[in-house]
């Protein structure tokens, strides 16, 4: 059985690191920056867009939240004790309660029940420190960015390098917000038109795990959209559908009827013994796929691709983003930009 095994990695290894790093169109997967370079910096702060830009990155990934007073603003959730140090101020302590998100319950501080001048008094912490202890001495320095503050870096880095770079921002509980009047659309095409993203031209593409917020995009907007999905569970806005359900022929052909690609998680693609064939089946629909999220630690990395003797903790990342490119992926999410781009374009 053992050595069954070991047969069968040693043959998925060859097979896909031998593979072409390029999609059916043959052009090499594009980079998405994972919440920013968030190996590398607290995420969702400008110091992670800014570094994820500067290392190539072709798209940066703002998760958008909004505020008690309407703004959106970039976090992963809408709680965020694990990303601020918001449990350091008194003052707000008693802002400290619990919800019920997506049918789940959630105890902590929500932005929805801050204003944005109050959640400028935060400074956002590194979310892993036990994996990215490196990270933590950032801790302190960086505040909560607002989505249009976000635009503006793009702007001027734009200005500053002469390339185009492409925003990809998520609608977090997009459900949740508009039933507790703060929805996302209105704020989210309004300054993406004040910045002139308005067609399928430009360089973004917004996403959600939910159904009903993109169908309502794509009847207000001409932008492109990615409809996420998981290994397990269905969309928080329609419980009695599975994400299972939509990955099939029939499903993916009903998604591209408002989307323009999936978002799905890597695993989905790129299973142990080699490509589900997912790939094949949304290009067949019309569909881009663009898949999340690739990182360098062991513990996010598929066992063929472990290294369990690195001091750093790091498996064969190279070997994992070239496997997953090799099943002919249109873009890959990445909180390493840098290092998914050398993968792609290994030195001689």
């Amino acid at each position: 059985m053992i050595l069954r095994g070991m047969l069968r990695t040693f043959l998925l290894l060859t097979l896909l690191t031998a593979a072409p790093a390029m999609t059916e169109t043959g052009a090499e997967p594009f980079i998405i920056a994972h919440r920013g370079a968030s190996g590398e910096r607290p995420e969702h702060t400008l110091a992670a867009y800014e570094r994820a830009i500067d290392q190539g990155a072709d798209y940066i990934e703002p998760d958008l939240v909004l505020t008690g007073d309407g703004v959106l603003v970039a976090r992963h959730e809408n709680e965020i004790s694990g990303t601020t140090d918001v449990a350091d101020h008194p003052e707000f302590a008693a802002r400290r309660t619990s919800k019920t998100i997506d049918g789940q319950p959630v105890t902590g501080w929500f932005t929805e029940d801050f204003t944005l001048a109050e959640l400028r008094t935060l400074r956002a912490r590194e979310r892993l420190p036990q994996l990215r202890p490196a990270n933590s001495r950032f801790d302190g320095l960086y505040p909560i960015p607002t989505f249009e503050e976000i635009l503006k870096l793009v702007r001027a880095k734009e200005a500053e390098t002469g390339r185009r770079i492409g925003l990809y921002p998520e609608t977090k509980h997009p459900a949740y917000f508009a039933g507790i009047g703060l929805p996302h659309q209105a704020p989210l095409l309004d300054l993406l038109g004040r910045y002139g993203y308005q067609t399928e031209a430009d360089p973004v593409f917004i996403q959600s795990f939910e159904v009903g917020n993109l169908k309502a995009l794509r009847a207000a907007s001409r932008l492109r959209l990615i409809q996420l999905v998981a290994g397990e569970g269905g969309p928080a806005d329609e419980p009695g559908t599975s994400y299972a359900d939509m990955m099939t022929a029939q499903g993916l052909r009903q998604v591209a009827d408002y989307a323009d690609g999936i978002g799905p998680a890597a695993a989905m693609v790129l299973a142990p013994e080699g490509p589900t064939g997912l790939v094949e089946r949304a290009h067949q629909a019309g569909l881009q796929v663009h898949v999340w999220t690739l990182r360098m630690e062991n513990s996010f990395l598929p066992a063929a691709f472990q290294r369990p003797d690195d001091p750093q903790g790091r498996g064969d990342f190279a070997g994992y983003v070239r496997a997953v490119a090799g099943t002919g992926v249109d873009a890959m999410f990445s909180d390493f930009p840098k290092q998914a781009r050398q993968a792609l374009n290994p030195a001689p």
